[in-house]
């Protein structure tokens, strides 16, 4: 909770702050790297960085937390601080490395708004910021003892056991302890973060969905390859696509996430496009493998079948649910498939029992869309769940 005398000079000052955080948050970024080059080269997305996904990221969290501090004082915004520890997490963040971000930031914060930065105004964001970051190192640490892990060291060798070509975009890659132990329990809809050293000896990181069966001894991920001329290629996605073969070994994150399947017998409502379909997979595959009679509405949407990785997989397991329905869209192609539809998926003429949960992965414009739709009729917000691939820039629109 956010102090009294802090609450009226965050009230006044957020609309500025939020004005600039955009400079903010690139002069703090050139402060950090400048001071610790090897966090560019071996933590964040360089990627990320060069098309400045990032730093709208951090601009987002940062204005969407002091905003619900103001907005809902006696609450703590936890789904939006899960999703983000669960990815630091991921990454072997460690508690000691906020001190290096509150340094830089509040550098930038000087940097950027000059003489408006009085003592009351540095010691109200600085109480905003360690509210965040110490909410974030309690989150992170109790992932980390979940996982059986100390702080930043999920990291375990893993074999690539098989390599499957789903579409000329999308492999899947098997993976095997190197040690011969089991992989390990998930829930279905986590994610594994994958490290692979590039030839410019950067070891660079990304995420990547468990899209197996959760019960199994081996893990499976499906790496889209990122070359679609909109942005750099994906650097790990090239070198996985280019170069990882079965018997290779792989720095492998252990299981996080909080797009998870809740347990019940609620209805449910899974909804995807592109790549996003893997957490549904890893869902579907745990529903068939349990035998549940839940009501399930599977939704994708795809460019043509021929993009759609695991399609076959897809029907396969739709098919083992008692009450499962599938509903597919194509963009181009749909004559090819059985009972697809031609164009962008459209939620509204489906029939949704009511108490149905979502569970939402695909790009942030299907997202929005299929969002908006599922609030305009009726599900309330805290029962549509959703999963972003890079970095979260819809955090200030939760």
């Amino acid at each position: 909770m956010l102090s009294e005398q802090s609450t009226p000079v965050i009230r006044d000052t957020l609309p500025v702050v939020g004005a600039a955080i955009g400079e903010i948050t690139e002069r703090f970024y050139e402060k950090l790297f400048d001071a610790h080059p090897e966090l560019l080269r071996d933590l964040f997305n360089r990627g990320n960085q060069a098309n400045g996904e990032q730093q709208k990221a951090l601009a987002g969290s940062i204005a969407a937390f002091a905003g619900m501090l103001l907005e809902h004082p006696e609450t703590r915004p936890d789904a939006m601080l899960a999703r983000i520890a669960n990815k630091h997490a991921s990454l072997g963040i460690a508690s000691d490395q906020y001190k290096i971000v509150h340094e830089h930031l509040f550098a930038a914060i000087v940097e950027v708004l000059g003489d408006a930065v009085t003592p009351e105004v540095a010691g109200a964001w600085d109480e905003v910021y360690w509210l965040m970051a110490n909410a974030l190192i309690a989150l992170e640490a109790g992932l980390y003892r979940q996982a059986g892990a100390p702080e930043g060291g999920t990291w375990q060798q893993m074999v690539i056991a098989g390599r499957q070509q789903e579409t000329p975009d999308v492999a899947s890659f098997t993976l095997r302890r190197a040690d011969g132990r089991p992989a390990g329990a998930f829930r279905p809809g986590q994610y594994v973060s994958v490290q692979v050293e590039l030839p410019d000896g950067a070891r660079q990181i990304r995420q990547y969905s468990l899209s197996s069966e959760p019960g199994r001894d081996e893990w499976r991920i499906t790496v889209k390859r990122v070359h679609d001329g909109t942005r750099p290629d994906g650097e790990v996605s090239t070198w996985l696509h280019e170069n990882a073969r079965v018997g290779d070994r792989l720095s492998v994150s252990a299981p996080f996430g909080d797009l998870t399947l809740a347990a019940g017998e609620g209805p449910l409502l899974l909804a995807s496009a592109g790549i996003g379909s893997t957490p549904m997979l890893a869902m579907l595959n745990d529903l068939a493998a349990t035998g549940s009679t839940r009501p399930v509405t599977v939704v994708h949407a795809d460019r043509s079948p021929a993009d759609h990785a695991h399609r076959a997989e897809l029907r396969q397991l739709v098919g083992k649910l008692p009450n499962a329905t599938l509903h597919l869209w194509y963009e181009r192609d749909a004559e090819q498939e059985p009972q697809a539809a031609t164009g962008q998926a459209d939620l509204d003429a489906l029939e949704l029992p009511e108490n149905t949960t979502a569970y939402l992965c695909g790009p942030l414009p299907f997202m929005r869309a299929v969002r908006g739709g599922l609030l305009r009729r009726g599900l309330p917000a805290q029962d549509v769940h959703y999963e972003v691939f890079g970095p979260d820039l819809w955090l200030g629109q939760q």
